[in-house]
Parts: C-alpha cells; structure tokens; sequence
C-alpha cells in the first residue's frame, strides 16, 4: 500500500508540472505572436530617455555659458568704471610718474575689456554651436518618439487582441503553481529560462526526449512510465513526465 502512495504522489507531482508548463507554453505562444515589439518598445523608450537626458546636458552647458558671458560683462562695465576714474585722476597728477602709473593702469583695465570681449565672443560661438546639437538632438528625438508612439499601438492592438486569454492563462497559472512544490518550481523556473522554448518540462516522444530529442534507453522510459521517481533527460536536464504512446499500424503483406 505504501508503494502505491508513493507512486501516486510522484504521479500527481509529474502532473502538476506538466499542467504548469502547458499552461506556460500557452503563454508563451500568445507573447511569441507579438515578436520583437515588446523588446522594441522598451528599447525605443531606452533611447527616447537617452536623447532627452543629452538635451537636458546641452541646456545645462548653455546655461553656463551664458553664466560666463554674464561674468565676462560684468567684468568689462568693472573695467570700463575703473578706466574712467583713472581718466579723471589724470587730470589731476602732479608729475609725469603718476601720469605714467595712471596710463599703465588704463591699458590694463583696457586690456581686461578686450580680453573679457574676446571671451564673451567665444562663448557665444560655443552657445551657437550648442544650440545646433539641440536643434539636431530634438529633430531625432521628435522622430523616436514618432517610432515609439507608432510601436506602442502595433503592440496595444496585439496585446488587446490576446489580453482576456492571457488573464485566465495567468490566474490558472497561479493555480497551478500553488500544487507544485517550492523544491521542484524553483528547478523548473531554472530550466524554463536556460532554453529559448520554454520547455522544462516535456515528454518522450518516438524514444526520445521531447526537448533536445536524445534518444532515451527502452529501460529509462519503463522507469519514466512507472513514475516512482523524478526523472531527467541526461541530455539537457529536462523533467520526463511520461512517454507518449505511439499506435504503429503495420500494412499486411500481400
């Protein structure tokens, strides 16, 4: 009696998680059907970001250029104060030394004015320049965010077109989960996502396994038939929930 338990309960186990991956395979078919859009909606909204984050950059650098040129201005009217009151302290110098001193102090005030003008004029060259990558980055920004908006209605349509199947295939899901054990849904999620079909769990199928298609020993399938036990390809290390009887009808010889 205790053999019979045991084999139902591995049998019920088996059977919990090909139910799973059926429902799974369900899915993922319905997420097959929509392609790359997805993959393509996150990354266009990847770049979108990405453009604006580069604009945001350009506005903050032109900001501070304009800070500069302000500096700069002020740093000539600065200039220009102190050459008009070193003007009017020439008119009142007591001797050539203090007239010289003066004028030396007049040409580097009006040198400081030259220099804050050549300064002014190219960071206003810089800012022209900034302004073009601006004009050039939000060009192509307007044109992603046409691509994204256009992408995101492809993929509303499919996924509206799919979304009430998708809602039961979800809820049976967690259904479903909730009767495999947390020792074996750990293991299953694992191979789920090593392999691109999704299959981790499969049947053996003309002798061999349903997943990477190695064929498994006659011995190895009476043993998989039996469900005493949890067994793996030794290919891929897919669970073999059963094996798939195949009715071979033989022609009669004339």
């Amino acid at each position: 009696m205790a053999a019979v338990a045991t084999e139902t309960t591995i049998a019920q186990k088996l059977e919990a998680l090909l139910k799973l991956q059926n429902i799974d395979s369900s899915l993922d078919a319905i997420k097959k059907m929509r392609g790359d859009l997805p993959e393509e909606v996150r990354d266009l909204e990847d770049e979108v970001a990405g453009i604006e984050t580069r604009i945001s950059k350009f506005n903050k650098e032109i900001a501070a250029l304009d800070e500069e040129i302000s500096k700069n201005r002020n740093a000539k009217k600065d200039a220009e104060k102190l050459v008009n009151k070193y003007k009017d302290q020439q008119m009142n110098v007591r001797n050539n030394r203090e007239y010289d001193a003066i004028s030396k102090e007049i040409e580097l005030q009006q040198l400081e004015m030259e220099l804050a003008d050549k300064r002014t004029r190219e960071f206003e060259f810089k800012i022209l320049n900034k302004k073009d990558d601006v004009s050039e980055t939000e060009t192509r920004l307007n044109t992603r965010k046409k691509d994204l908006d256009a992408k995101k209605k492809e993929l509303d349509v499919l996924i509206a077109e799919s979304e009430d199947d998708e809602q039961k295939l979800n809820k049976d899901r967690d259904k479903a989960a909730k009767h495999v054990e947390e020792r074996l849904l750990r293991p299953y999620d694992k191979l789920r996502g090593n392999y691109p079909n999704g299959l981790a769990v499969v049947l053996v199928k003309r002798g061999a396994c349903g997943g990477c298609f190695s064929a498994v020993p006659p011995q190895r399938q009476a043993d998989i038939k039996d469900k005493k036990r949890i067994i793996v390809c030794e290919h891929c290390g897919r669970i073999l929930a059963d094996v798939e009887d195949v009715v071979i009808i033989e022609k009669a010889k004339r």
